[in-house]
Order: structure tokens, then C-alpha cells, then sequence
């Protein structure tokens, strides 16, 4: 003990010095580490945020591409859909000269480019033509349900009449029953239209769903039109009135498919020759 207490003596200030040097090393790591520690991480947040930012503006810029490609992918799937009903339909029917009735119809993607839906004479404007094999008559769906027909063509664009138009019907049916009507809008509200032609003794309620009858060679059939919302029938009427809730959102309507029948002019001359 005598001995160390002499080297504490003899060496007094080089401890003294040592010691001094570890609490400046202590304060300084404790006072300095900290803050930096502080610094990095707001500047890993700061290029994180610039790299989100970039990253969100990349996708926003490729969503019109993306949007494009998922829109051709739908009308590629409902041809194919219709292809296999086509296979399957021998298989169900014996008749052979069943399976000419219901050939694929044929999908054409086009882009909404102009709309007008807050008068009584709505319209359409869409970016294909004649020379993208847009005639006039043809059918216009949407993902959500049906949009309306062509009503006038050019070389670049066509002119569509939508559902929310007074001159506007649709062959439509009840789901549940098959019970048949026609899709009526009198405005001026975008979201409901009628269905007319619906008999009193026709069971109907609130929730039924109604899509395209197939009757005409405008639109495949079903295709969804609408929800009935509401169900009115006075003692002496002799039809339904049925308000609808249509499916399709004219407001964010961006993308639509032109749908073509391939034998719709031979199913015109039969109708013109029974006339």
C-alpha cells in the first residue's frame, strides 16, 4: 500500500493530466455525439422524403400507361370470354346452327376526351373514328356498365349518346327473373334513370339488379345498367315505376370500350324484311 501511494506521489500530474484527458473525452462525446447523431438523421429523413417525392412523381407520370394497358386488357378478356361461351354452346345445344347466333363481339378501347352531363342533351366525345372501325349504332360500355351508343362518327372521333340522354333507351331485364323493360332518363340527375315496361304483377323489389337484355345487337347481354332504388306501383297502375341507380359514374368517366356485333347487319335485314 506504502508503495502505491509513492507511485500516486511520483506520478501525480501524468495521472492527473490522464484523467483530465478522459472527462474531455467524455464531455466531448456526450456533448458533440448527440447533436450529430441528430444531424444525420434529419438529413436520412430529408433524402428520404426527396426520394418518396420522386419516386411518387415516376408513378404519377406512368399511371396514363399503366391505365392504357389495364384498359386493353379488359377488352382482350371479355373476347376471350366470348370465345369460350362460343365453345361451350355446341356442347349445350345439339342444334349446330345454334352456336352462329351468339359470335364474339368484338372490343375497340377509346379515351373520353370531351363530356357534357349537366344539361338535358348530354354528350360523349370520344378519341377513335372511322378509322379505328367506329361506325354509328355501335354499343359504348365502360368497366362499371353501360355508357350510351355512337350517334355520329369522323376519321378521328365519334359523337356518343349516353344513357343520361332523354332520346336515350336500352333494352334492359331484371336478373333475378328476366323479366324485360327499358332504361328512360328523364334528368336531371346523373346517378338515376327508369325502367319502364315493367308489368304490376312482376315481382320487384328494392336491390334488384338490371342489366342489358341481349335483345338488340347494340349491347352483349348482361351487361350491368343499375340498381333498383326505388319501387312504386299505385292501385290502378298496370306497370311498375322503377328508379334506378345506374352503375356507371359519368363524372369520372375516363376510358370506355366501343363493342361491335360482327353480324349485326345480317340481324338488320331480317328485321328490315319483316317490315
Amino acid at each position: 500500500m506504502q508503495n502505491l501511494w509513492k507511485f500516486i506521489l511520483r506520478y501525480s500530474n501524468t495521472l492527473l493530466f490522464v484523467l483530465i484527458e478522459v472527462l474531455a473525452m467524455v464531455w466531448f462525446f456526450l456533448s458533440e455525439h448527440k447533436p450529430r447523431s441528430g444531424m444525420f438523421g434529419a438529413a436520412n429523413t430529408v433524402v428520404a422524403t426527396l426520394n418518396n417525392g420522386a419516386s411518387g412523381v415516376s408513378e404519377y407520370f406512368s399511371l396514363r400507361s399503366t391505365n392504357d394497358e389495364l384498359a386493353k386488357e379488359n377488352a382482350r378478356l371479355k373476347e376471350e370470354i366470348d370465345r369460350l361461351k362460343n365453345l361451350q354452346e355446341p356442347l349445350l345445344e345439339r342444334d349446330s346452327i345454334y352456336r352462329y347466333a351468339h359470335l364474339g363481339w368484338h372490343y375497340k378501347i377509346a379515351k373520353v376526351v370531351d363530356i357534357q352531363t349537366n344539361t338535358q342533351h348530354n354528350y360523349l366525345v370520344l378519341n377513335k373514328g372511322e378509322r379505328d372501325s367506329i361506325a354509328v349504332g355501335q354499343g359504348v360500355i365502360a368497366s362499371a356498365g353501360v355508357v350510351g351508343v355512337v350517334s355520329e362518327v369522323n376519321s378521328h372521333y365519334s359523337l356518343v349518346t349516353p344513357t343520361i340522354h332523354p332520346k336515350m333507351h336500352v333494352s334492359c331485364r331484371i336478373k333475378k327473373n328476366g323479366h324485360t323493360g327499358f332504361l328512360q332518363w328523364n334528368g336531371p340527375s346523373t346517378h338515376y334513370a327508369y325502367l319502364t315496361d315493367v308489368a304490376r304483377h312482376i315481382s320487384v323489389e328494392q336491390g334488384d339488379t338490371v342489366v342489358t337484355s341481349g335483345l338488340t345487337h347494340i349491347f352483349p347481354e348482361d351487361i350491368m345498367v343499375g340498381v333498383i332504388d326505388e319501387v312504386s306501383l299505385g292501385e290502378g297502375d298496370t306497370y311498375h315505376t322503377l328508379r334506378l341507380r345506374l352503375s356507371t359514374d359519368f363524372s369520372s368517366l375516363r376510358y370506355v370500350q366501343v363493342v361491335n356485333n360482327p353480324l349485326a347487319g345480317w340481324q338488320d335485314s331480317l328485321i328490315i324484311n319483316a317490315k
